[in-house]
C-alpha cells in the first residue's frame, strides 16, 4: 500500500464540531453483543464497548452508533424491545449506558442509539395487557388486532407476509389476529393511535436527557400502513432487505411522525440527529425522509447494493447527490452493516447474488476490492458509515453450523434472507486463540470465531504497514486533514480509461484531491493525477503516468 503521512488526529475538544457535524461525519456502528465482552459470559456488553472507546477515538471516527441494548427477550437480537427505558441485563444497566455516553463525549465521540418504533416485543407491557384484557380492550388499538377472514375467522385478515417468512399475522386464543411484519414475537404498533405518538416522544426525551446525540430509526419506512390494510395480491412479497412497493412500507404518513420528532430534538441544545433506515423503491423516495423539517440522514442502500463497476458507481453517486441535494441533505455512504453480508465477502463473489450469501468467494479478490471500495466511499462528499470489523478486513463467516445460527429469518423461512449471523461473529482483538480478546481468555463467544481470525485481530494489524486497519486509520485521518475530502457537496468527474472511476473533490481552502478507482481485473495506465496521498494497493508512478493495479483506489493531491 502506498501512502504519505496525514496530519495528526484532532484533539477531543476539536472532535465535537458544532452545527451540521453530521453532514460530513464518519460514524462507526457497534453491534454490542459482538464488540467486546467485559464479563466473560460470551455476549458483548456496554462495559466492553466503554473499555474500547479509545480504540474508536484512535481510529478517527466522529460518532458511534449502538445497535439495540434495551430490555428484550432477544427473539431478534434486541430488535424486540420489552422496555425502551431499561438496559437488558445481558448488556449491563442504565448506569453503564450513562457512563458510556459520558466517556464517549470526553473522547470527542458522539453517540447515536438505535430506536425501534415499528414494533415491540410480545413481552412489552402494552401487548401483555392487550392479550389479558381481550378484544374489548382499548390497549389493543395500540396494535393491529383484527378479526380473521373465513366462516369462522380462521384465515388471516389479509395476505401480508412477514419479511422473516410466513404469514404476517398470528391468531390469539380469543380468535383475533395481530400483525407482525417481522417475527411473531414482534407485534407492530398502530401509529394511528395517539398513545403511541405520546410514548415515543417520551422515549426520545428520556435518552436525549441522558445525552445521546441522535437516533438511528429502525424500519423507519414501516410505521404507517395503508388505510384498510389492503391485500398485496402478490405471492412473492418483499424479502427482508428490499425496496418493492407494498401497502405496509414507505407510506406517506410516516413523514408527519418525523416532523414531530424533529421538533422534539429541536428542544435540546447541540445538533441532535435522526437517521432513517428506510428501504424505499427509489433514491428519490429515500430523499423524502431527509427534508429540512424531518430526519437528517438516510442510509443509502442503493449505493450499498451497487456492483463494483465504474459505470454503475458513477450512476448511483450522481443519482444520490442529485436526490439529496434537491432537499438540502447530505448523501450518506455505507458498504456493510449488521443485516448484510460484509463487503469483503460480497465483492469476493460474482455480481447478482444479492446482499446476503453463504458462498465465501475469492477471499483475496474480495479483500482487495473491499479496500478499494472503502477509499471510494470515504472520498465521496457527505457522511460515511463503517460497520465494526470492516476496518480489519473481516469476511463473513459463511460456514456457521445451522444449530448455532440465531437469525430468526433463517429458522422461520428455510434460510430465506437469513444469513445475517455471518456478519455478526464477535470481533478478534488480540491473541492467537478464540475468543481473541473479545472476552477473557478461555471464555466462550455467542457465535464461534474462525481460527484464521488470529491474523486479522486488532493486535495483529496495529502498526503493520499495508494492513487494512492501518489503511482505515490513514484514510480517516486524511479525510479530516484534507479540506477537499472533509467538506463540499459535489464531485467533478474526470476522463479516465475504461473501467476507472475518477473524480475531483475541491474546497475553498486547501488542495484539490482526485480519487481514482480501477474496478477492472487488469493494470491500467493513466495520466498522473498529482501527488499520491494514499492507495489501497501499491501504485506505481512511471514518469507522467500512474499505473493502477487491478481493483485499486488511490487518492491524489493536486
Amino acid at each position: 500500500m502506498s501512502e504519505t503521512t496525514p496530519n495528526a488526529p484532532r484533539p477531543a475538544e476539536d472532535r465535537l464540531p458544532g452545527g451540521d457535524w453530521w453532514r460530513h461525519a464518519v460514524i462507526y456502528q457497534v453491534y454490542p453483543r459482538s464488540f467486546a465482552d467485559a464479563d466473560g459470559d460470551g455476549v458483548g456488553d456496554l462495559a466492553g464497548v466503554r473499555a474500547r472507546l479509545p480504540y474508536l477515538r484512535d481510529l478517527g471516527v466522529d460518532a458511534v452508533w449502538l445497535s439495540p441494548f434495551y430490555a428484550s427477550p432477544q427473539a431478534d437480537a434486541g430488535y424486540d424491545v420489552s422496555d425502551y427505558r431499561r438496559v437488558d441485563p445481558v448488556f449491563g444497566d442504565l448506569a453503564d449506558a450513562t457512563a458510556l455516553i459520558q466517556d464517549a463525549h470526553g473522547l470527542g465521540l458522539r453517540v447515536i442509539v438505535d430506536l425501534v418504533p415499528n414494533h415491540c416485543s410480545d413481552q412489552h407491557e402494552w401487548f401483555q395487557r392487550a392479550l389479558r384484557e381481550g378484544p374489548a380492550s382499548s390497549v389493543r388499538k395500540r396494535f393491529h388486532f383484527q378479526p380473521g377472514r373465513g366462516e369462522d375467522g380462521e384465515l388471516p385478515p389479509n395476505d401480508w407476509e412477514s419479511v422473516f417468512g410466513g404469514p404476517a399475522w398470528t391468531r390469539v386464543p380469543d380468535g383475533e389476529w395481530y400483525l407482525h411484519l417481522f417475527s411473531p414475537q414482534q407485534p407492530d404498533f398502530n401509529w394511528e393511535h395517539p398513545a403511541v405518538h405520546d410514548e415515543f416522544r417520551s422515549i426520545l426525551r428520556f435518552w436525549l436527557d441522558l445525552g445521546v446525540d441522535g437516533f438511528r430509526v429502525d424500519v423507519a419506512h414501516g410505521l404507517v400502513k395503508a388505510p384498510g390494510l389492503p391485500d398485496v395480491g402478490d405471492a412473492d412479497q418483499l424479502k427482508l432487505l428490499g425496496n418493492g412497493v407494498t401497502p405496509y412500507f414507505d407510506q406517506d404518513g410516516v413523514h408527519e411522525i418525523y416532523r414531530d420528532w424533529h421538533r422534539v430534538l429541536a428542544e435540546y441544545d447541540g445538533e441532535r440527529i435522526l437517521v432513517a433506515e428506510a428501504w424505499t423503491p427509489t433514491v428519490e423516495r429515500a430523499a423524502d425522509y431527509v427534508r429540512a423539517d424531518e430526519m437528517h440522514q438516510a442510509f443509502n442502500f442503493a449505493y450499498l447494493c451497487t456492483d463494483w463497476d465504474a459505470g454503475a458507481l458513477r450512476s448511483i453517486v450522481d443519482l444520490s447527490l442529485e436526490a439529496m441535494g434537491a432537499v438540502g441533505a447530505p448523501a450518506t455512504w455505507v458498504l456493510s452493516n449488521h443485516d448484510v453480508t460484509r463487503h469483503a465477502t460480497r465483492l469476493a463473489n460474482p455480481p447478482g447474488l444479492g446482499i446476503q450469501m453463504i458462498t465465501p468467494g475469492d477471499r483475496e479478490l474480495g479483500l482487495r476490492r473491499a479496500r478499494a471500495a472503502t477509499l471510494v466511499m470515504l472520498g465521496l462528499p457527505g457522511s460515511a458509515y463503517v460497520y465494526q470489523g470492516e476496518e480489519l478486513g473481516l469476511p463473513d463467516v459463511t460456514d456457521l453450523p445451522d444449530e448455532v445460527r440465531a437469525d430468526p429469518s433463517f429458522h422461520r423461512a428455510a434460510g430465506q434472507d437469513g444469513f445475517r449471523d455471518g456478519c455478526r461473529v464477535p470481533l478478534p482483538w488480540s491473541g492467537t486463540q478464540a475468543p481473541f480478546g473479545f472476552g477473557p481468555a478461555g471464555a466462550p463467544s455467542w457465535l464461534p470465531q474462525p481460527a484464521s481470525w488470529a491474523e486479522l485481530s486488532v493486535e495483529a494489524q496495529t502498526g503493520v504497514v499495508g494492513s487494512t486497519l492501518e489503511l482505515y486509520r490513514s484514510a480517516i485521518a486524511f479525510r479530516r486533514s484534507e479540506a477537499a475530502l472533509g467538506g463540499g457537496d459535489g464531485v467533478d468527474w474526470l476522463e479516465a480509461p475504461a473501467g476507472v472511476l475518477a473524480f475531483r473533490r475541491t474546497a475553498p481552502a486547501g488542495d484539490p484531491v482526485v480519487v481514482t478507482a480501477n474496478t477492472t481485473g487488469e493494470h491500467v495506465r493513466m495520466s498522473l493525477p498529482g501527488r499520491l496521498l494514499l492507495a489501497s494497493d501499491d501504485v506505481a508512478v512511471d514518469g507522467d503516468e500512474a499505473v493502477l493495479p487491478p481493483d485499486t483506489t488511490a487518492w491524489w493531491a493536486q
